[in-house]
């Protein structure tokens, strides 16, 4: 049998069973990942049900309750299905994440009922990545069913820690020994396969001042206009990073945000207290402690400046960038070959301003790339926002590039 039969068959395969494919992701978004609260074992457990139904044997992994606990989520379950084929070949897995954020309002779809509606499935997760758990189990079903492949391994990885930064997902499935792949395909959009992301640091910045009645403000120490200055100190570092710019393509500058603040008790009270959080985005080419150092040398700088101020800050997250690792170009080279045919147009290797918990994997060693259903932007999907939607087109594409790949690397 020759290699183009077989892209014909796979193709024809997935085909055949895309309402099936559609049916499953239905499914997968009617059951709630809110993260936080962060209770999402239900989920894996209607995952693994469902997978059983395809004769698919998923490994349950629930991560310890006083970890997760601590952790400030309820439950974890990962997943993990593993398909032995034979001795000489690569091990890949296809790793997507269940967890998401809450679907907030201004929703013209329920956010939980896979609505369809020209030609695209609306819901919390249906692009980001619930798509994913669709595509790389109908892409894994059309391997079996077409190419029967007699080396190598696949492996599903189906994990619900990468809104909180991925060290109870993907990490800990790393980190516990339960997986060491040779190669990693992990959720992403349909047209450009990336090879490097952002990192991220997260940080709560606490200034604390002296509360007193708004009556007689001198005999306190306003917390909230020393926040002020420190947030003014902030803004403009964040506008001189523009002047720095990444080599990697899709990826411009760093940059930063003030997503939250809070403080005070009243209206007629002097702030005694202002807590906000901040989230830095850093290049591939940046040094994540001298970062880190970095942020905290501005505000403690703007904080002296405060008389009867002090300041706590305190790291949230930090992820690193990933970077490209050697060993990754056959599954560049394979998506790109097929991406181009099957949508039509050049499938460009290329960075992403987002961060993802697929560093995890790099960190550990093993080459990846990210690569998946959806649109060209995030913007475009709605993740994170109302409406959030895949189109049924690219799904159906996506789960064909992602057979096809697959067949490429597991073939004789």
């Amino acid at each position: 049998m020759t290699a183009m039969t077989d892209y014909t068959r796979l193709d024809a395969w997935i085909d055949a069973h895309f309402d099936e494919e559609v049916r499953f992701l239905q499914e997968l978004v009617r059951v709630p990942t809110d993260t936080p609260p962060g209770n999402n074992a239900p989920h894996a457990e209607r995952t693994a049900e469902l997978l059983q139904g395809f004769g698919l044997q998923a490994e349950a992994h629930p991560v310890p309750a006083a970890q997760v606990r601590d952790y400030g989520l309820q439950s974890i379950t990962n997943l993990i299905v593993r398909r032995e084929y034979g001795a000489g070949g690569p091990r890949i897995a296809l790793n997507a994440h269940g967890d998401v954020v809450p679907p907030g309002e201004g929703w013209r779809h329920d956010p939980y009922g896979g609505e369809i509606e020209d030609g695209c499935l609306y819901g919390r997760a249906a692009a980001v990545s619930k798509s994913d758990f669709a595509s790389y189990t109908f892409a894994l079903r059309a391997l079996e069913a077409v190419a029967r492949p007699g080396r190598g391994a696949v492996e599903l990885h189906f994990t619900y820690d990468e809104e909180f930064g991925g060290l109870l997902g993907p990490g800990w499935l790393l980190s516990q020994g339960l997986t060491r792949p040779d190669l990693l395909i992990a959720a992403g959009f349909s047209y450009e396969v990336v090879t490097a992301h952002n990192g991220c640091l997260q940080m709560e910045v606490t200034v604390h001042g002296k509360m007193a009645h708004a009556a007689v403000p001198a005999t306190g120490v306003d917390a909230l206009q020393a926040a002020v200055a420190i947030l003014g100190a902030l803004y403009a570092q964040n506008a001189r990073y523009r002047e720095i710019r990444s080599q990697v393509p899709g990826i411009t500058h760093p940059y930063l945000n003030i997503g939250r603040i809070e403080g005070g008790t009243n209206t007629n009270v002097v702030p005694g207290k202002v807590v906000f959080k901040l989230d830095r985005r850093m290049i591939p080419e940046e040094n994540a402690a001298e970062v880190e150092a970095d942020i905290r040398r501005i505000i403690a700088e703007a904080a002296a400046a405060q008389p009867g101020i002090t300041v706590e800050i305190r790291r949230l997250l930090l992820a690193n960038a990933m970077r490209p690792l050697p060993g990754n170009q056959p599954l560049v080279q394979a998506i790109q070959k097929h991406g181009q045919e099957l949508f039509g147009e050049p499938i460009p290797a290329m960075g992403t301003p987002l961060y993802t918990d697929v560093r995890l994997y790099a960190e550990a060693g093993v080459p990846g790339v990210i690569y998946g259903a959806g649109p060209r932007t995030v913007l475009e999907s709605h993740a994170k926002r109302n409406d959030e939607r895949v189109a049924l087109e690219d799904l159906r594409r996506a789960t064909k590039v992602i057979a096809r790949t697959l067949c490429d690397l597991l073939g004789e």
